[in-house]
C-alpha cells in the first residue's frame, strides 16, 4: 500500500515565517514568499498519483492556499523534533513528510518517493538537503521514535537522522538531494531551477528579476 502524503507547515504569517530572508526582504514579503512555496508544495502534493492520503499538518490558521483534499491535522509539541514525532504518530500508517522549504518539488520526484518506500525490502526514506539537513523522511511502519535525539536544523541534522535509522535497523532508500529555501540565496537559486513554479513568479514579483537570479 502507498503511502500518506505529509506536508508540515507554519501558516505563511509576517514575522512568524521565513525570517532568515530578511533583509533583503520586509517581513511582509518574506510571508509572501512563504505562501507561494507552501502553495507549490501543496499542488505538486495534489498531483501526486498513489497516495493513500494528503494530509497537512500545519502549525497556524489555514488560508486559501489550501487545496481541496486535503486532511488537516493541528501541530503538537514543542520543536520540530516533538512535532515531527507527534504527526508521526497522528498519521499513522505509511507515510512520507515533507516540509515547505522545497517548491521545486514536483509530482515525479514524489511519485519515485512514495513507489520507493513501497518496495519491500525498504523500510524508510530520506531526502537530504544541500545544507546537510533533510526535506523528506518516510517511514513504512509509523514509529515516532525514529526521530529521538536527533537535532533539528542544523548542519548534522541528515548524517544524524540516518544514524539514527540504521539504530533501529530500518533499510534506509536515499531521495533525491534537493536544495531548500532558509536564506534569500536559496531562493533566488531555487527559482532559478524552478522557473515555472509560483514562487519563481512571486519572487520576480518582489522585485529580483529572473537575469539577476544567482
Amino acid at each position: 500500500m502507498l503511502a500518506a502524503l505529509v506536508v508540515m507547515a507554519k501558516a505563511p504569517v509576517a514575522g512568524r515565517c521565513k525570517t532568515r530572508l530578511c533583509p533583503p526582504l520586509q517581513a511582509a514579503q518574506a510571508a509572501t514568499l512563504a505562501e507561494a512555496a507552501l502553495a507549490d508544495t501543496l499542488q505538486a502534493v495534489a498531483w501526486t498519483p498513489g497516495a493513500a492520503r494528503r494530509v497537512l499538518v500545519l502549525d497556524g490558521e489555514p488560508g486559501p492556499w489550501l487545496p481541496d483534499g486535503f486532511e488537516l491535522i493541528a501541530q503538537r509539541g514543542e520543536g520540530l523534533r516533538e512535532r515531527l514525532a507527534h504527526a508521526i504518530a497522528d498519521v499513522g500508517g505509511p507515510a512520507l513528510l515533507l516540509g515547505m522549504d522545497t517548491p521545486q518539488l514536483t509530482r515525479a520526484l514524489l511519485a519515485d518517493a512514495l513507489e520507493r518506500l513501497d518496495e519491500p525490502s525498504t523500510d524508510a526514506v530520506l531526502g537530504p538537503t544541500a545544507d546537510g539537513g533533510y526535506w523528506a523522511i518516510g517511514l513504512a511502519t509509523p514509529d515516532p521514535s525514529v526521530v529521538d535525539g536527533v537535532p533539528m536544523s542544523t548542519a548534522q541534522t541528515g548524517a544524524a537522522q540516518r544514524a539514527r535509522l540504521a539504530e533501529l535497523g530500518l533499510r534506509t532508500t536515499l531521495l533525491q538531494t534537493l536544495r531548500d529555501v532558509d536564506t534569500f540565496d536559496d531562493a533566488t537559486a531555487v527559482a532559478t531551477l524552478a522557473p515555472w513554479t509560483r514562487f519563481a513568479a512571486t519572487l520576480e514579483l518582489l522585485g529580483v528579476p529572473p537575469a539577476n537570479f544567482r
